[in-house]
């Protein structure tokens, strides 16, 4: 069942916990939960994993509990775009396992679908298998992953409806599905709820992997990066000026 709050500070009370596994929806700094880490951010619980593909950048998105000493580990594909993630996994401040992208998005999905474990040839021969099972199959040797399954799943949506159905808008949708179905417990913000219920066929992520819905609230969108082609000068006219 689906319940609906009506801050997101109050669609986290009672959850939140120091040393808890948190999976965190978008892809830099698209699709991002923001109301939801916000209400982490003020509510003070420290010493977290992270699950997300990246940790925002710099003052946004999940940067905002790296800045505010929250975070002990971190399991993501990307660093690049955060300068305190990055100086602090070089520093040996912060604990990062390096996860392939689409190996992290295989391991969210098996965590949503009660598979324990899984093999992939991804990582072979390289770091990413350190410590791992390694075996073969058809003459071509995989390496052992183990499922992802957090404490908590935070995850935004573009539409729901009162009965945690959601659907996404375009990119924004990247890891927020297997997110909303790997987590014990889905808090889902969502920019449009509505009460007449989503068509079935549109559907993304059905409303029994939704435990708490909050709508988020209006805000400037982020750009990661902004890059634009230098203007031309424009041709002077036939004839000179007039």
């Amino acid at each position: 069942m689906t319940v609906e709050y009506r801050h997101a500070r109050d669609a986290l009370d009672g959850l939140l916990h120091d040393g808890m596994t948190l999976a965190v929806g978008g892809f830099g700094l698209c699709g991002n939960p923001n109301d939801l880490i916000e209400a982490v951010r003020d509510s003070g619980v420290k010493d977290l994993t992270v699950v997300s593909n990246n940790m925002g950048v710099d003052g946004k998105g999940l940067g905002i509990l790296l800045e505010n000493d929250q975070v002990r580990r971190v399991l993501a594909s990307y660093v690049g775009e955060n300068k305190l993630f990055a100086q602090r996994y070089l520093d040996g401040e912060l604990e990062v396992e390096f996860v392939p992208q689409g190996t992290l998005g295989e391991r969210l999905r098996a965590g949503g679908a009660g598979i324990p474990a899984f093999y992939t040839p991804t990582g072979v021969g390289t770091p990413v298998a350190e410590g791992k099972p390694v075996e073969e199959f058809d003459g071509r040797r995989y390496v052992l992953e183990r499922a992802v399954v957090a404490d908590l799943s935070l995850v935004h949506a573009r539409r729901a409806d009162r009965y945690g159905n959601l659907v996404y808008r375009y990119t924004a949708r990247n890891f927020n599905p297997v997110i909303a179905t790997a987590g014990r417990v889905t808090v889902v913000e969502a920019e449009q709820i509505t009460d007449e219920p989503i068509d079935p066929d549109v559907v993304v992520t059905p409303g029994i992997y939704t435990h708490r819905l909050v709508a988020a609230r209006e805000r400037v969108k982020d750009i990661e990066k902004r890059t634009v082609r230098e203007r031309a000068e424009a041709p002077a006219p036939a004839g000179g000026a007039s």
